[in-house]
């Protein structure tokens, strides 16, 4: 028995079908935006209707007749005044559109999930923020986590974005180590892979944790808007600090992000700089960038230990006195640089005693760079010479009167190399790359109030500034444009900052002597 073919409208219609099925919902939805006001009122009117229609039967039957000559009366009132049927329709269609309101209740509080959560890091914090002789205690197995918990927030995937949490007056947050457990819990329990920001109020005994949002990585070394003495040492939350600047980012779009500024000068309180981080951790961009920004308004002496040519593309170039990497130019760079501050602090001591303003030659900014001093004093000592660390202790002592600045980058595994007048004399502190808490305590003199990011890329890290708060840094990228890895954006980014070459020849990479 044949088959018998299935109707055209089945085959061929089958696309027409959805496309009118399509318009259809769309013309209903259009409908109903429009006839919205209408469906309103007209659902307030039925209730009205309905609520009218009760009273009417609960109203007793001898009552009945007063209430309808009351209903009447006040009609024949309104019927006479003035615009008086206009304003009871009016004040009718307002009374319905009233009651025929959507009165959908909105959800409010936490949900199942959220609840849990909460819960669960309530328990956990019991044994932390509770002792056996509190008659009262806010933190109890069983207890209510509302009391404690004052806000809250979440995002899409059900993890905590902020908490602000209450612990008894009894717990010990002045100690750094009972801080330091709650917030290793609260990081735990909230969820891995995010960073997070601790504000301890001591004084009202509230926690408040937030979840940071990541850092810019797309700033590519460029002119900052800054003034003479002002160096950008990267970018940090909008909450640390009270100024934004307008940068250029990868995408060569713009826009407003905050800065982490360093100020050095006479009357800086942190003249010197020591940034400490891991193999490729970026301290050396970061120097890089450091030198781009001080050719602006001053000179710049190079000093690589490394001896690995990484300061290649400021040879030569205006206001670059010398790039150093091998262990006799580099003494005689820093004995040079020494002797230089002496005689700026002499001839500005001259002038102030004669009354004349200082000269142009000793008022202009000097910038010593000193990248691994600890492998040029292993050198030094090798063969039998003083460590070029020494050469430092005037500039470090005298520079900030004479417009000298040091800045120094060592890794973590030469802090013990370090001379004593570094450390001492470099309150402006760097530290890049992964890192123990221990570590950076010993470097910025403080704990971060945050916890460490997941994922380090090149020139993450914390920075603070004498005695002030510990601010995450994301150091603009500040490559070397010569290096095969270099991508061409970074390369020409990079190469754009720089300053025109005193020398008609391009100069080979410096290489170490010996």
């Amino acid at each position: 028995m044949a088959r018998r073919p299935l109707p055209r409208i089945l085959t061929s219609g089958t696309a027409s079908l959805v496309r009118s099925r399509e318009l259809a919902r769309t013309a209903a939805d259009s409908a109903t935006d429009v006839l919205h006001p209408l469906i309103t009122i007209t659902r307030g009117l039925r209730r009205l209707a309905v609520a009218g229609r009760r009273k009417w039967s609960d109203t007793p039957k001898d009552r009945r007749g007063p209430l309808l000559f009351l209903v009447a009366s006040v009609v024949l009132v309104v019927a006479l005044i003035p615009y008086g049927p206009i304003l009871a329709v009016v004040t009718l269609m307002a009374a319905a559109a009233w009651q025929g309101r959507d009165r959908t209740p909105v959800p409010t509080g936490p949900d199942e999930a959220h609840v849990e959560r909460l819960r669960s890091l309530y328990e956990a914090l019991v044994p932390y923020f509770s002792v056996a002789e509190d008659p009262s205690p806010l933190y109890a197995h069983g207890g209510e986590w509302e009391k404690a918990f004052g806000s809250y927030d979440f995002d899409d995937g059900n993890r905590i974005t902020r908490l602000v949490l209450r612990y008894p007056a009894y717990f010990t947050d002045g100690e750094a180590d009972a801080r330091a457990r709650i917030e290793h819990l609260l990081h735990a329990k909230s969820g891995r892979g995010r960073e997070y920001h601790f504000g301890w109020d001591e004084e009202g005994n509230q926690l408040t944790v937030t979840v940071l949002d990541p850092l810019p990585t797309d700033i590519a070394a460029q002119r900052f808007v800054t003034s003479p003495g002002e160096t950008v040492l990267g970018f940090t939350d909008g909450t640390s600090v009270q100024r934004t600047l307008p940068v250029r980012d990868a995408a060569d779009g713009q826009r407003d992000v905050p800065p982490v500024v360093w100020r050095t000068g006479i009357r800086s309180t942190e003249p010197h700089l020591l940034a400490v981080g891991q193999p490729g951790s970026g301290t050396t961009s970061l120097l890089r960038s450091i030198a781009v920004q001080a050719l602006l308004h001053g000179d710049v002496v190079i000093v690589e230990g490394s001896g690995t040519g990484e300061y290649a593309c400021l040879v030569g170039r205006d206001g670059v006195l010398a790039v150093e990497c091998g262990l006799a130019g580099a003494l005689a760079t820093l004995e040079w640089a020494a002797n230089e501050t002496e005689r700026r602090l002499i001839a500005a001591n001259r002038a102030r005693q004669a009354g004349h303003p200082t000269p142009e030659d000793s008022k202009r900014p000097l910038w010593i760079l000193l990248d691994r001093p600890s492998a040029l004093g292993h050198l030094a000592a090798a063969d039998g010479v003083g460590d070029p660390q020494s050469l430092l202790q005037v500039p470090l002592r005298h520079g900030r009167a004479a417009a000298v600045t040091v800045v120094v980058a060592e890794q973590f595994d030469g802090l013990d190399a370090l001379a004593d007048p570094v450390r001492r004399h470099t309150r402006a502190r760097v530290a890049l790359g992964p890192a123990t808490p221990a570590q950076l305590a010993e470097v910025l003199g403080a704990e971060p109030r945050t916890t460490p990011t997941p994922d380090v890329p090149p020139g993450r890290g914390y920075a603070r500034l004498g005695s002030g708060p510990v601010h995450r840094l994301q150091v603009p990228a500040t490559p070397d444009p010569y290096d095969d890895a270099t991508s061409e954006a970074q390369r020409r980014a990079v190469l754009e900052v720089l300053p025109e070459r005193s020398t008609a020849t391009e100069p080979e990479p410096v290489v170490a002597e010996g």
